[in-house]
């Protein structure tokens, strides 16, 4: 599998306030994209593949989501995670 516990604990300690942080915006932000990405390359080799095209829908729209939410309560923790991973130009 593309994402392991391993994998995992590694995105959570880098955007999060630990390891075991799972639950904060920036990580789970992080870890979207992470998918995200994954899934995008994925389509670029299987273009008919419609179920894993919704996924990657829900998943845009989820992080839309939790970026609008992250903006509406602090916006300087916002600006640093677009920054960080590089979502606006």
């Amino acid at each position: 599998m593309y994402l392991d516990a391993a994998k995992k604990q590694e995105i959570f300690e880098k955007y999060g306030k630990s390891n075991s942080d799972t639950g904060s915006a920036e990580a789970q932000i992080a870890l979207f994209s992470y998918r995200i990405s994954h899934l995008t390359e994925h389509m670029k080799l299987n273009r008919k593949d419609y179920s894993t095209e919704r996924a990657l829908t829900m998943l845009v729209g989820k992080r839309r989501r939790l970026l609008d939410y992250l903006k509406a309560k602090d916006i300087e923790r916002y600006r640093a995670i677009i920054k960080t991973l590089g979502l606006r130009k």
